[in-house]
């Protein structure tokens, strides 16, 4: 089989990175041992008593306030958290004002009382941040609809775009009984800097109970149903890692679309937050993966800014499973050679593509959790010009490889540019932005066509955006991060930085966390989707299949005008 010269130059550059990682320095000493307690937990170092004749009185330690520790004072009647109004988190400045705060004469008030105010201030802004970025990821359910309806076939447009409309309560609701609890139950113990703060304020504090096997992090286990947790700071997190979960669910959905039985993808709506809350609680909630800069001297251990790997490598990971353990549609492979199957509505498709790029700075920069981190601007540009130089390269290869500009490629090479930077958006420079999104609208190509070319029917092309080049965008930080920004990120010192500024044993931690989506995700969904047709039947009928799943699975056609006989 001939491979083009551009298909030469993708596989080069992935043995190249693969090869600069056999000279990693695995160092086996910890570099840092788990991060200290918050300020006011910690027990204060005993002090030292002045030898004779020296003047010097021993420092003192700064007393915080409350809300920048998390302890409620010792003459508190109750727990200042839960903190169902916020109000605990430093003073809200209102028409009547506290006349024990200043009330609103500036001129009475002392300087904690303004403090508290700009702490307040501060808080309201990240959470204000939070949401406005929550509501965008969320609105991206739209653009999944839309993007997966339009490259099915007219027959099953009422199916496909119900799965994207229930996935979203049934993902919601396994959040809210298990999921959350199992990711973020513990997120409040993860590794990070001495001088770290909860952004949104401490009620996060509560989020302090894992389980662990020899100091290594495996799940959260506290926030089941949310049960005492009714304060406004796990409230504002617990809502914007929601919606990034639904986004997980939904990828399986377009793989499997055309064939899957209602039933049992009800049952995966409620078991997907499983998979996907586990190994978030490993790079994002403290667990091992997150551990393994701290405690094997492994960079910053996994880095993933804002889900390249935990939403879209695992997603595609799922959608992988059940593309096997499916199989094909009918029609697709004649002779063992793959056929073409158009999609109805081209127009839904780019439409769709614009909903989710108008989201993506949403998903990307309200990571940070914080509106008052200026690299949010940063993250911004790198996302835009990832998914710009995603659409370009695409086209450029498909023409000259002698194929049409394909408007549905153009738009899943967008989507893979926008995938392949959402884990190094914060950590690169603007070129390594505009490189990672041209290398990733070409991977997105041939990895479409290699799949179809081994029997794995992905009508949309998810496993090829958000799998492997979600798996590509995680490689990138261990490639280009440029050591600017991440201070003291997963409890590491220092910056987050790439191997080609330095750090090898990023890349390390970072080819360890794809490795573990990739056999963790595969794995249970493999299993899942197995166990799970003896329930309900994974796969409808041949004839439900031909006929159209809307008026059989659903009782509803989506185009009832125009019936394919």
């Amino acid at each position: 089989m001939k491979i083009s010269r551009p298909a030469k130059w993708c596989c080069a550059i992935t043995f190249l990175a693969l090869a600069l990682t056999l000279g990693i320095n695995w160092q086996s000493s910890t570099a840092q041992e788990k991060k200290e307690e918050a300020t006011a937990t910690e027990t204060p170092p005993a002090e030292t008593k002045p030898a004779e004749g020296d003047s010097k009185k021993p420092e003192e330690k700064p007393k915080l306030p409350a809300y920048m520790t998390a302890t409620s004072p010792p003459d508190a009647k109750e727990p200042l958290w839960p903190d169902p109004a916020g109000g605990n988190s430093g003073y809200w400045t209102t028409p009547s004002g506290d006349p024990t705060k200043g009330g609103d004469d500036p001129s009475k008030m002392t300087i904690p009382d303004v403090y508290d105010r700009v702490v307040h201030n501060m808080y309201s802004i990240n959470m204000v941040w939070i949401m406005i970025c929550g509501f965008l990821v969320m609105f991206m359910q739209a653009g999944f609809a839309l993007v997966e309806g339009g490259l099915c076939r007219a027959k099953n447009s009422a199916h496909t775009f119900a799965m994207n409309l229930m996935v979203y309560p049934l993902g919601c609701f396994a959040f809210w009984a298990y999921g959350y609890a199992l990711g973020w139950g513990n997120w409040y113990s993860a590794p990070v800097g001495p001088a770290w703060y909860s952004p949104m304020g401490p009620g996060t504090v509560l989020l302090n109970e894992g389980f662990s096997i020899g100091g290594y992090g495996i799940c959260g286990t506290k926030g089941f149903f949310l049960a005492g947790l009714d304060d406004t700071a796990v409230m504002a997190l617990f809502f914007f890692m929601m919606v990034f979960m639904d986004t997980t669910a939904t990828i399986p959905t377009g793989t499997l679309a055309e064939r899957w039985g209602w039933k049992n993808f009800c049952l995966y709506g409620l078991w997907v937050a499983l998979p996907y809350c586990l190994y978030a609680n490993w790079v994002w909630g403290g667990g091992w993966l997150a551990q393994a800069g701290g405690k094997w001297g492994l960079g910053h251990g996994a880095v993933d800014f804002a889900g390249s790997s935990v939403v879209h490598a695992m997603g595609g990971a799922i959608a992988l499973a059940g593309g096997i353990v499916m199989g094909p549609r009918i029609g697709k492979y004649i002779g063992g050679k793959p056929q073409a199957i158009p999609g109805h509505n081209i127009p839904f498709v780019i439409l769709g593509t614009f909903i989710l790029a108008f989201g993506w700075f949403g998903f990307n920069a309200g990571s940070t959790l914080s509106g008052t981190d200026l690299r949010i601007s940063t993250v911004v540009v790198n996302t835009m010009l990832a998914s710009v130089t995603g659409a370009i390269s695409c086209m450029v290869y498909m023409m000259s490889t002698g194929m049409k500009p394909d408007p549905s490629m153009i738009c899943n090479g967008m989507l893979a540019g926008l995938v392949a930077i959402t884990a190094p958006c914060a950590f690169v420079d603007s070129w390594a932005a505009a490189l990672i999104g041209a290398i990733a609208g070409v991977i997105v190509v041939v990895s479409v066509f290699f799949w179809d070319r081994v029997g794995v029917d992905d009508p949309v092309g998810a496993i090829s955006v958000h799998g492997v080049n979600g798996t590509f965008g995680m490689l990138c930080v261990g490639i280009f991060a440029n050591g600017k920004y991440g201070l003291d990120f997963n409890g590491v010192p220092g910056k987050v930085t790439g191997i080609l500024y330095g750090d090898s044993g990023q890349l390390a931690a970072q080819i360890l966390a794809c490795v573990t989506v990739w056999v963790f995700g595969f794995a249970m969904a493999y299993v899942w989707f197995k166990l799970s047709n003896f329930i309900a039947p994974l796969r409808v009928s041949a004839d439900v299949e031909v006929q159209g799943l809307d008026g059989p699975e659903m009782g509803a056609l989506g185009y009832p005008d125009f019936i394919q006989k």
